[in-house]
């Protein structure tokens, strides 16, 4: 299934995003930056894609880590996976964040993250004084085992 995503481009040297295989869910952001920039260890620094979007109503853009660039180079997403609403229309930017102990360098025009576009539902939230028993009940983190 397929949808048309208008872009902007915002930066001269903005890249539109590419998917890397005929059956890739992520397509590819691309640094939108003049020039080389330095994330040290432990940093995070947001790198301009140089984009802005038009994401359908329904859809939201989600952006995650290359897995070549998180597992080789520590770099990915400071806050895991972006969300870009339907409705905003500015810049899309990537808090990178250098996981690694050696400072990283991020060159123009280098794929920077992932980005995919998936529909959601909004819920309507609803005070109640009660909620249905589970088995599970209140176990929380762990409680389900680890086999």
């Amino acid at each position: 299934m397929q949808y048309d995503v208008r872009i902007k481009k915002l930066r001269e040297n903005a890249v539109v995003p590419t998917y890397g295989s005929e059956f890739a869910a992520g397509a590819d952001l691309y640094a939108a930056i003049e020039e080389a920039v330095t994330i040290e260890a432990n940093e995070t620094k947001l790198i301009p894609t140089g984009l802005a979007m038009e994401i359908p109503t329904g859809y939201a853009g989600l952006v995650y880590a290359r897995s070549g660039l998180a597992s080789k180079r520590g770099l990915a997403p400071a806050n895991k996976v972006g969300v870009i609403d339907s409705d905003y229309r500015g810049e899309v930017m990537v808090a990178l964040h250098n996981h690694g102990t050696i400072e990283q360098t991020i060159e123009a025009g280098e794929r920077i993250a992932q980005m995919v576009i998936a529909p959601y539902v909004t819920a309507n939230f609803i005070l109640s004084d009660s909620l249905d028993d589970t088995v599970r009940g209140e176990g929380g983190f762990g409680s389900t085992g680890t086999k």
